[in-house]
């Protein structure tokens, strides 16, 4: 089903952009976080959990010698990620790491970042 919206992206002053909105790779952060987000809440729901509180933290570092190209040696994005999901709720640390293991397991965006994804790149000049 085709959506029609729009997603302000910016790049911070150092790289030439405003600093008025995320950029790329922090909206790649926020897809993950978010997608595993929608995973916990669903989990929650199903066991019949009560969460008082749910925050995920993402990290991750890119040199950007590679993303400027000035050595090929360095990767263009990241090497890896971590994140870490903290929990408050009524469920015990047994049901917690249940929830966390099925999150994990279901989730697309854990998927697509956690493995190799194949890529086909069309260029259409005109």
């Amino acid at each position: 089903m085709p959506r029609r919206f729009s997603i302000d992206i910016d790049e911070p002053r150092e790289l030439g952009g405003s600093n008025t909105f995320a950029n790329p790779r922090e909206h790649l952060l926020a897809a993950l976080n978010a997608c595993l987000t929608v995973g916990y809440v669903a989990q929650w729901a199903v066991r019949g959990i009560t969460l008082e509180s749910q925050a995920i933290e993402t990290d991750g570092e890119i040199d950007l010698r590679g993303f400027f190209g000035i050595d090929p040696g360095v990767p263009q994005g990241y090497k890896n990620l971590s994140y870490t999901a903290r929990i408050k709720g009524n469920g015990t640390k047994e049901q917690f790491a249940e929830v966390n293991k099925a999150v994990i397991a279901t989730s697309p965006n854990f998927y697509n970042l956690s493995r190799p994804v194949g890529l086909t790149p069309a260029l259409i000049v005109e």
